[in-house]
């Protein structure tokens, strides 16, 4: 327990528009991080709210793989009282594991007019190098905006990537890390616009090069891996080395979802430090910093709810030195936000 860190959730909660008085629920499970559980309490009884902590079991998994990322809390799987105080609650914190930002739960949440932070679980060191400041919300929201106008996003390198998108229908989402709006969520560290396809849109190749990351194993690459996308799936993952390996044999335990385009996008932060997963234990990060280094692709597999797909399988690839078009315009060039 630090001053710092404690400073870093009231600044936060500040952002949040949290009024003294409010009911706060902190969401969190039996694998939470006790010490962000105990900061995010004292943080809001500093402020004069009114927390309350509601903490389920982590669940096990279905299935004989090793999980650390699945993309969405399985802990409240539909718990009646839970999801009656979740939804009383103008304010929640959640401090789950892997977060609500894709759980099935989270649409009868926000429907209610709860607000929800994700406060991702991370070390609080990281959470407190990453504050959100006044003015991050500028260039996320002018993302949004050119995403939800686009028709096509096209995604280039000179490795070899040459990924289209079909942007018609997509569901665009911009998150800069507080939210003070009913029925709204978003997550600290934050700084990333993601879209999230409609199902048959995605074609072509990614080439991942050593440096690029795989956050579902805490890794930075260390050879090159080609993805083969048809039909928003992937239909082959060529190369020789172990990053290649390791992905084809961890995606062959799941259903065919796992294959699937979850999002796409890039980072916006550039206050986020490439080279932060080197400084913490894999069970100290959550690689949230990493999706947010500004100019990287963010591509993930696994659920989408837009397009109807569920799935425990999941991967966030933040690619580096990339080119993104909208409609042949320009955003990211070699990944240098423009």
């Amino acid at each position: 327990m630090e001053p710092a860190w404690l400073a870093a959730f009231a600044d936060v909660l500040a952002l949040c528009k949290a009024a003294p008085g409010e009911a706060t629920c902190l969401l969190a499970e039996s694998q939470s991080r006790p010490v962000n559980l105990e900061l995010a309490e004292l943080a809001c009884l500093q402020a004069g709210l009114r927390p309350f902590r509601c903490i389920l079991p982590s669940p096990p998994s279905a299935l004989q793989v090793p999980l650390r990322s699945t993309g969405a809390t399985r802990a409240l799987q539909g718990h009646p009282a839970a999801l009656a105080a979740l939804r009383a609650s103008p304010l929640v914190l959640d401090l789950t594991v892997e977060g609500l930002l894709h759980a099935a739960e989270l649409p009868e949440i926000l429907a209610a007019g709860s607000r929800v932070l994700v406060v991702s679980n991370e070390h609080p060191e990281a959470l407190a190098r990453l504050v959100p400041r006044p003015g991050d919300d500028v260039p996320v929201k002018a993302a949004v905006k050119r995403c939800r106008a686009a028709r096509l996003m096209r995604v280039t390198s000179a490795a070899g990537t040459d990924l289209r998108v079909d942007m018609t229908g997509a569901a665009t989402a911009g998150v800069w890390g507080w939210t003070d709006r009913p029925g709204t969520i978003a997550h600290w560290p934050g700084g990333v616009v993601v879209s999230f396809p409609r199902a048959g849109t995605v074609h072509g190749r990614l080439v991942l090069q050593p440096g690029d990351v795989n956050l579902t194993f805490k890794r930075y690459l260390q050879s090159r891996v080609t993805l083969t996308l048809e039909d928003d799936h992937i239909t082959g993952i060529e190369g020789e080395g172990t990053d290649a390996m390791l992905m084809r044999r961890h995606l062959a335990a799941f259903d065919r979802n796992a294959f699937a385009v979850s999002h796409v996008g890039w980072g916006l932060n550039p206050r986020a430090r490439y080279e932060a997963l080197t400084m913490y234990d894999q069970r100290d990060t959550n690689g949230t910093e990493l999706r947010c280094v500004a100019g990287n692709f963010l591509f993930s597999t696994g659920a989408n709810e837009f397009a109807g797909r569920y799935t425990e399988g999941h991967f966030d690839i933040p690619v580096f030195n990339t080119t993104i078009t909208l409609d042949g315009e320009m955003v990211v060039r070699e990944g240098v936000v423009l």
